[in-house]
């Protein structure tokens, strides 16, 4: 089963086939996200890579986590599941 992966501390300049191609040291790389920022555009600093299984996923956790990148060290561990968050919005009048 695919193992999803959350990678913070990515460069600002970072982009998917960039991280695809960082992780792929540690095995097969199924898919890999940076995650955009809706009004700038810009990288928010984090993405999420899914590799096929969790051998290579844990190799990549082991191999990676606080490995340079882009003069950034990673922060790299296994995803969780969105938890519900009280709305953070401002109040309507």
């Amino acid at each position: 089963m695919a193992k999803k992966l959350y990678v913070g501390n990515l460069p600002y300049t970072a982009n998917d086939a960039e991280l695809a191609d960082f992780f792929s040291k540690a095995g097969a790389v199924e898919s890999a996200v940076v995650m955009i920022d809706k009004m700038t555009g810009r990288s928010r600093g984090f993405g999420f890579v899914s590799m096929p299984n969790d051998e290579e996923a844990m190799k990549a956790i082991e191999s990676l986590n606080g490995v340079d990148m882009g003069g950034r060290k990673l922060t790299v561990n296994e995803a969780k599941p969105l938890e519900n968050r009280p709305f953070r919005g401002a109040p309507r009048r």
